[in-house]
C-alpha cells in the first residue's frame, strides 16, 4: 500500500473554515472536520507523493517515528467514503 499514491477525489477540496478556525475536507453531500494532522496530510496528497513519501515528510517535519501506519489508516477511512482515490 506504502507505493500507492493518494489523491483528493475531484470533487472534494480542502478548505479553511474561518468560522471555526479549523480545516475541512468539503465533497458535494458534506463536509468532514479535520484536526490539524489531518489536514497536513490531505496537504501532502498531491497525485504525485506515495503514502510512503507522505509518512516520511511528515516524519521529517515533526520527528515522529513509525506513522505509516496511522497515515495509511486516516487516507484508508477517506478512500472508503469516496473523498480519497488511489493511484500509481
Amino acid at each position: 500500500m506504502s507505493a500507492t499514491v493518494p489523491r483528493l477525489h475531484p470533487k472534494a477540496r480542502l478548505q479553511r473554515d474561518e468560522v471555526r478556525q479549523r480545516d475541512v475536507l468539503l465533497y458535494p453531500e458534506g463536509l468532514v472536520a479535520l484536526n490539524a494532522t489531518g489536514a497536513e496530510i490531505l496537504k501532502l496528497c498531491d497525485g504525485t507523493r506515495s503514502v510512503a513519501d507522505v509518512a516520511a515528510a511528515l516524519r521529517q517535519r515533526y520527528g515522529a517515528e513509525g506513522i505509516e501506519q496511522d497515515v495509511t489508516a486516516f487516507l484508508d477511512g477517506l478512500a472508503a467514503k469516496g473523498l480519497v482515490l488511489y493511484g500509481r
